[in-house]
């Protein structure tokens, strides 16, 4: 009788979107892929009309991957889900 366990479960990926900071239209936290950086986008910094809860300027165009429509989430989550797309976190 010949019984296999296995210890290691498959897990399959999916890639999360890539956005540019003018196509950000809904909350959440995002990682810069450049950079590793945290944004961290509530709804408030969204509304039309309002003045820009987060500015930005660089010479160079960056792309942000979208992490969780919660900005919120802890520190210690969005590290581990910028390290399983393959971002080095610097937060």
């Amino acid at each position: 009788m010949s019984e296999t366990a296995s210890s290691v479960k498959s897990v399959q990926r999916m890639s999360r979107p890539e956005v540019s900071w003018k196509d950000i239209s809904n909350p959440g936290c995002h990682v810069e892929i450049g950079t590793g950086d945290l944004c961290r986008i509530p709804k408030e910094a969204l509304i039309t009309g309002s003045s820009p809860l987060i500015r930005k300027e660089s010479h160079g165009a960056s792309r942000l991957v979208w992490l969780d429509d919660n900005p919120y989430i802890t520190t210690f989550e969005a590290r581990m889900l910028a390290c399983e797309n393959n971002i080095k976190p610097n937060f």
